[in-house]
């Protein structure tokens, strides 16, 4: 079962990724921002069924810290990435 929860729970976190990934570039409390949120529950249920996971108490922590960490790792990388752009235009610009 503990072999189970891992699959499950590092799928979790890669699919949560490209969510926090858009979330972190849309408007926070738009209805785009709600879907990003939001969007990865059907999947991450079906994968509990499919697995025969269940429901269980000990299978909330991970499960909800690889929800949260992959949606914090996705807006984490936007933020990167929109600063990398910004430093580089700020590099071009002066340099001309």
């Amino acid at each position: 079962m503990a072999i189970k929860l891992t699959a499950v729970a590092l799928a979790t976190l890669l699919i949560n990724i490209p969510f926090g990934y858009w979330r972190e570039g849309v408007r926070k409390f738009s209805p785009q921002w709600f879907i990003s949120v939001h969007a990865a529950v059907p999947l991450v249920v079906l994968m509990r069924h499919q697995s025969h996971l269940g429901f269980a108490w000990y299978t909330y922590p991970p499960m909800i810290l690889c929800y949260f960490g992959g949606q914090f790792v996705g807006a984490r990388l936007r933020r990167r990435r929109r600063a990398a752009e910004i430093a580089a235009q700020s590099d071009g610009v002066s340099s001309s």
